[in-house]
């Protein structure tokens, strides 16, 4: 063992996104700060969030309104918010040098849309303010006494600190070290810690049709969710097809509800591709395109009536109709059970994909144990919690890195005034 000269004001466990702003903004108010990574690199899952794009905030500069999409932490989450808010993370990125966009449904990203470009950001800070980083090294154990935590060793050196800041996110894409180490510690320390599950994650699917589809996109459609074929609820928005079943913003936010669905009994889905045309003005819609097309076969016109991309798999899946028929002699059935078909495209939901697609994986420490003005422990006086270790439920589209920011730059700045 290295001998204890390893003091420092802060230490940040954890070098994802809540753990980089917390180091970075605790060193910014003259504390010495130590961040301890276990991978080999920096921020290994912000690198690839958002596809790669790292969907950053969302622009709901209303806190009241962006606070709706945390659940029941709503009511834990107005003083951290009020310290550093959307628009605080707005001029955050933008003071060092990467200005934000914002796209579809307020969602902000970096104007570059590369993940990287964030993570490159975070970690200029914590070279420019001489934080110590120490990256392949795992902590192994997180000691405490007399409601303090007195220390953290790895295998190779015991360090201690003034104040000590948990940042090593939940279980969401496990890959890049996501493991829940930092909830096993919390819980060894007598933190009451809700057990995680994907919560923001796509969905399994039974049927080879939606397979066959993988890469194309619904930008505008609604689904519709059924148990044992009574009704439960709907949604509109855009859905993305892929080789295990079904993901895209609509879906990720539905996976919630349909995981509580799926313990009531068979869950099933219908996919209305023309939500704002009705059963009829379709079918006149159809009857146009035969009009204009009576002599050729239906697989040749087929395209002119289905969203981009769907023909062969609604043609050779869910039609009985022969491709090969002419348009002329396609029956007044055969046209509504096309119409029929693109208003409730069929689907059996087997279940959610686990950890390593998750977006979110919920879970974590109550915040009932927490205070979030400071984001510190209530049972450890110089512990701060921040990001996935809290059990906050939230949607896609910005919400869980806002929560990063916020919280890290929360626990950062409040360490490091203590220290």
């Amino acid at each position: 063992m290295e001998k204890q000269n390893n003091h420092f004001d802060v230490i940040v466990i954890g070098g994802g996104a809540s753990g980089l702003m917390a180091a970075g903004v605790a060193t910014t108010q003259g504390s010495r700060v130590l961040l301890l990574e276990k991978n080999a690199q920096l921020g290994e899952k912000l690198k690839i969030t958002g596809g790669g794009r790292c969907n950053i905030t969302n622009a709901e500069y209303d806190t009241r309104a962006l606070l709706k999409h945390y659940g029941e932490g709503e009511q834990f989450l107005y003083s951290a918010f009020a310290q550093f808010g959307v628009k605080d993370t707005f001029t955050f990125f933008e003071s060092h040098g990467l200005p934000l966009v914002v796209q579809e449904r307020k969602r902000a990203f970096p104007q570059t849309e590369r993940a990287l470009d964030v993570f490159s950001t975070l970690e200029k800070i914590l070279t420019i303010n001489n934080v110590l980083v120490k990256t392949g090294v795992k902590v192994t154990n997180i000691e405490a006494k007399d409601g303090m935590i007195v220390g953290v060793t790895t295998k190779g050196a015991t360090y201690t600190a003034k104040n000590y800041i948990l940042s090593t996110g939940g279980q969401s894409h496990p890959e890049t070290g996501s493991t829940g180490d930092g909830l096993k510690w919390l819980e060894r320390l007598g933190h009451k810690v809700i057990p995680p599950k994907p919560s923001i994650v796509p969905l399994a699917v039974k049927e080879a049709w939606v397979k066959s589809l993988s890469g194309i996109s619904l930008s505008f459609m609604r689904i519709t969710f059924y148990v044992d074929k009574q009704k439960k609820f709907k949604k509109l928005g855009k859905v993305l097809f892929t080789h295990f079943g079904l993901s895209g913003p609509l879906i990720l936010n539905s996976a919630r509800k349909v995981d509580d669905l799926l313990h009531e009994g068979v869950v099933t889905a219908t996919i209305d591709a023309y939500p704002d045309t009705d059963q009829g003005a379709l079918e006149e819609k159809i009857l146009k395109v035969f009009d204009a097309n009576k002599n050729k076969m239906l697989k040749n016109i087929f395209e002119q009536i289905v969203p981009d991309g769907m023909k062969d798999a609604i043609l050779n899946h869910l039609l009985s109709i022969d491709p090969d028929k002419k348009v002329h002699s396609i029956t007044k059935e055969e046209r509504k059970q096309i119409a029929t078909i693109l208003k409730a495209l069929p689907l059996t939901i087997t279940g959610l994909m686990g950890y390593d697609r998750a977006v979110v994986a919920d879970g974590g420490v109550s915040l009932t144990e927490i205070d979030t003005r400071t984001m510190q422990s209530k049972l450890f006086s110089n512990l701060y919690i921040t990001g996935d270790l809290l059990h906050l439920d939230r949607q896609s589209g910005g919400y869980s890195l806002q929560l990063c920011w916020t919280t890290g730059f929360v626990a950062g700045t409040h360490a490091s005034k203590k220290s």
